[in-house]
């Protein structure tokens, strides 16, 4: 039997789960894009299909290369189990899921992102699934909030994209009592900074396109959670739905998970001076960063986070108009949709990310259509800081021209997108 050896996350992250390839020797992981699967008889078949012996007997219900992948983010999670899926709402939605039928209710976290929100608002109700969305910083609220039929606590932290952060081990502890699973959306996060699990959590989701893969080219998720439970994701809902994670897409993930590490501490670093520069401007009203003391959970941060992550949201004086103009006249930080990328991406939740959510809901959770949200790459922070900055004073002297308070001669510097 080979001795269990306890690795940090730094070297986890390149040797958990994998190993030479035994009959070449090669150190680079295979990309098997095989769907059928030949058996030497058929009682290993059946036995196989049975869930009576490991095995992969058809692609929709997995891949060896999938495979590997799978049993290094449980590894990297302290989970039994897990499984690679297609996208993050495919693991969103494949956990949900697993644990709600017809009748039954979920209390969800009030700042949940826009797809979460989509699917538990529109396709969720067509299976008999009911929704609360509450406010989880006040564990109160959180408890009034569960009734008999409620069979979940569903939450981001910290949340997209406002990056409020919740006390897991507290909400654990309420999810306990009442025998239900807590579900924690981990992607901001990745297990090299959080590890809900550990403080008590049941089941952990990722939309590995963002920071697992890193590097903007793979749409993937993963559940992590209790074998039994993961079991029956891969058979009743991922394979029936047809969730599978392709081979090429795995590859891609287990070799942009060898350099996590590295890239989560440059984001987390990247993202601090950031937050700490816009704090201290003028044109900014509001940021939003675990990192700084003015966010309110700022020591609870401190506790379960092992850094503050790589997202940035503030607000910019002047509103929506501002920050239209903030966001096109940025020439570094590039306007997406995803986050995550050694590229910083810049969007603004309200006509984007979040725009399934009606207004009046929007505000409620804190999504102002002032509000941007700001993935910091892995570029070098000064000029990240400078493209921020000429940003602010064009839109900063657009503002003080609109209210009346400056007018522009000859002499005015005009800072113009190349």
């Amino acid at each position: 039997m080979t001795k269990k050896v306890f690795w940090d996350m730094d070297t986890q992250l390149i040797h958990s789960a994998q190993y030479p390839d035994s009959n070449t020797g090669a150190i680079s992981q295979a990309v098997i894009p095989a769907v059928a699967y030949a058996f030497p008889d058929v009682e290993t078949a059946a036995a196989v299909v049975a869930g009576e012996k490991e095995g992969i007997y058809y692609g929709r219900y997995g891949n060896p290369t999938t495979r590997t992948l799978e049993q290094k983010i449980a590894e990297l999670e302290g989970g039994e189990d897990s499984i690679g899926l297609s996208s993050g709402m495919a693991a969103i939605s494949s956990a949900l899921l697993a644990v709600l039928s017809r009748g039954d209710h979920v209390v969800v976290t009030k700042d949940v992102y826009g797809g979460t929100y989509n699917f538990l608002t529109s396709l969720a109700p067509r299976f008999g699934i009911s929704v609360d969305f509450v406010d989880c910083t006040n564990l109160d609220c959180l408890q009034a909030s569960i009734k008999e039929n409620t069979k979940a606590i569903y939450i981001e932290t910290p949340s997209n994209p406002c990056l409020t952060v919740l006390d897991i081990e507290a909400i654990s502890k309420i999810s306990k009592l009442h025998s239900i699973p807590l579900i924690i959306d981990n992607t901001f996060m990745s297990p090299y900074l959080q590890k809900p699990l550990e403080l008590g959590a049941d089941i952990v989701v990722h939309s590995a396109t963002k920071y697992l893969n890193g590097h903007g080219d793979v749409l993937a998720g993963f559940v992590v959670a209790r074998k039994k439970l993961i079991t029956f994701i891969r058979e009743k809902i991922a394979g029936n739905l047809g969730q599978n994670l392709n081979a090429w897409e795995s590859f891609l993930i287990l070799r942009g998970l060898k350099t996590m590490g590295l890239r989560m501490k440059q984001h987390c670093s990247n993202a601090q001076k950031v937050a700490e520069y816009l704090e201290n401007n003028e044109a900014v009203q509001k940021v939003y960063y675990p990192g700084l003391r003015s966010h309110p959970q700022h020591q609870l941060a401190k506790r379960q986070m092992k850094g503050m992550g790589g997202i940035v949201s503030f607000e910019v004086r002047g509103g929506f108009s501002a920050g239209k103009q903030f966001i096109n006249q940025l020439n570094l930080a590039m306007i997406s949709f995803s986050l995550g990328d050694p590229e910083t991406l810049v969007q603004h939740p309200a006509s984007m990310t979040h725009f399934s959510i009606p207004e009046n809901e929007r505000l409620k959770f804190g999504i102002s259509d002032g509000l941007i949200r700001l993935s910091v790459g892995l570029e070098d922070s000064k000029d990240i800081i400078a493209d921020l900055e000429q940003a602010l004073a064009f839109c900063s002297a657009h503002v003080k021209v609109n209210s009346g308070q400056h007018s522009y001669n000859e002499s005015t510097p005009i800072i113009r997108k190349i």
